[in-house]
């Protein structure tokens, strides 16, 4: 996978659910009742989506937690596929295939 197509969820946080309505990440950290720094450092790709912060983005945005980590737990894995070496993955296979035997 092209590292260029990976889309981290602060990104569509931005641009799906703050520019369209005129919502700074100030504005939504205050509402939401956390530290600004929270989002910005989401939107800029810095830190992941947790629990907590889904549970309350689901609120604001009338969505679901799960559709949060969903985004979170999709890039976590394209980030993975990318980095895991073909070593590890040769010898994570070998072992499955004896604990098959």
């Amino acid at each position: 996978m092209d590292k260029t197509l990976l889309i981290h969820p602060g990104e569509i946080l931005k641009e799906e659910f703050l520019e369209p309505h005129g919502i700074s990440a100030n504005k939504l950290a205050q509402n939401l009742g956390i530290p600004t720094n929270r989002i910005t450092a989401i939107i800029n790709g810095t830190r992941r989506i947790t629990g907590e912060t889904a549970i309350l983005l689901g609120h604001a945005f009338a969505t679901s937690p799960e559709f949060w980590l969903n985004l979170q737990l999709r890039y976590d894995l394209d980030v993975a596929r990318m980095t895991v070496s073909a070593d590890a993955i040769r010898n994570a296979d070998h072992f499955a295939q004896s604990m098959a035997a």
